[in-house]
């Protein structure tokens, strides 16, 4: 579906309660409250047309664009959250006395329980990342034997091959059985674990690294349930910022759930429900598209068993079972025709390694500040509620 497709005006707040419970109404004046949440409706719309966009064939097709989950689309998604995530977290600063008020203090804090299962989601993704490094360290063994060498023999495809065998390996063991790593990574903040405990104590667990038993498919659902567009008592009744509540949880949902398609994680699983949203907010349309869209990414026969539907996995994947045949297909001494073909498949592989280079360590940095600045939102908003002694 083309992004203009997505367009157009956000409906007020009191509309969407209307068209939510079936009725209709006469013109209404937008109050200011209304007018701020129809503009975090719009902001949130402007997002994810955005990575619509971005994703598009179009845009594939123009060098440099952030095509559907690369590294540079995926850390577009988190700065759709991150964006989100502070707008969010402004509108119940701005509106402290109605938080307090139910039923929207129930909305908010279970919006805050949902969050922190986020938390062991971006440990299981920062794992992920560190398991690409390993695959990344052997393409670049296979890229220093074969490349810029003037003449290639047999020591070198020697190297190259075995570490092309243990690269097959690795990514064969994380497809097979979504294995731990061997050593989890340190946590997000560990070093900082004895100043901050006390900020943190009300926390049910403050989970630094994933035990072996962890499921992401698991977690995933755990953020899913309960979610559901808001009934038009709770509309009127909230002055419309349950619809604001029921909007970050969608963002967080599907963030939690691409960056689970895209990185290998433990216990992988896409099958989670998605609520159903009412077509009449703004961001409905892109969002469930992109949601299709990775859906059916993980359907297509060469990515069915994929460990992470990365673009750079893939091309991780590829590059490697080319380079794997080509180098069990040589024959010493090289003719100058597959010499030449085995110098046009190292610069494949060296593009695939740049790419990587470049790209994982923002990207685990954006996951390091997602995870914190859930920390911090949660830390604040229950501090706001009068709940500082909060415990779990």
């Amino acid at each position: 579906m083309p992004a203009t497709d997505y367009q157009g005006s956000a409906t007020g707040l009191a509309s969407i309660g209307r068209s939510m419970d079936g009725g209709g109404g006469g013109h209404h004046e937008a109050t200011g409250l209304e007018l701020e949440l129809e503009a975090f409706q719009r902001k949130v719309a402007d997002r994810f047309v955005d990575l619509c966009s971005s994703s598009s064939a179009a845009a594939a097709a123009v060098v440099g664009c952030e095509d559907l989950l690369s590294v540079q689309w995926v850390r577009k998604l988190l700065d759709v959250f991150l964006c989100c995530q502070e707008e969010f977290r402004a509108i119940l600063f701005n509106h402290r006395s109605m938080v307090l008020r139910p039923p929207l203090d129930r909305m908010v804090s279970e919006y805050y329980e949902r969050s922190v299962k986020a938390l062991d989601v971006c440990n299981a993704v920062r794992d992920g990342i560190e398991q690409i490094r390993q695959w990344q360290k052997l393409l670049e063994i296979v890229l220093v034997s074969l490349d810029g060498h003037r003449s290639l023999g047999e020591g070198q495809f020697r190297r190259a091959k075995k570490a092309l065998i243990d690269l097959a390996i690795g990514m064969l063991d994380e497809k097979d059985s979504s294995s731990t790593l061997a050593h989890r990574n340190r946590s997000f903040g560990r070093n900082n674990f004895t100043r901050d405990h006390r900020q943190l104590g009300h926390f049910r667990s403050l989970s630094w690294s994933v035990s072996r038993s962890w499921s992401a498919a698991r977690q995933l659902q755990a953020i899913a349930n309960n979610v559901a567009a808001p009934r038009a008592n709770e509309v009127v009744a909230t002055g419309g910022l349950a619809v604001a509540v029921f909007t970050i949880n969608s963002v967080l949902l599907f963030v939690m759930w691409a960056l689970v398609a895209a990185i290998p994680c433990q216990d992988r699983g896409l099958q989670v429900h998605f609520p159903v949203v009412p077509r009449n907010l703004p961001w409905a349309a892109p969002m469930t598209s992109l949601h299709e869209r990775i859906a059916e990414e993980s359907k297509r026969r060469d990515r069915r068993n994929a460990c992470g539907l990365l673009k750079e996995i893939h091309q991780i994947e590829k590059c490697s079972r080319v380079m794997s045949e080509l180098a069990d297909s040589v024959q010493f001494p090289l003719t100058e025709d597959k010499e030449a073909e085995v110098r046009q498949r190292v610069q494949e592989l060296s593009q695939v390694c740049e790419a990587l280079k470049n790209g994982l360590d923002p990207l685990e940095r954006q996951v390091r500040e997602v995870f914190h600045r859930i920390v911090r939102s949660r830390t604040e908003g229950l501090d706001s509620m009068g709940r500082t002694n909060y415990s779990e």
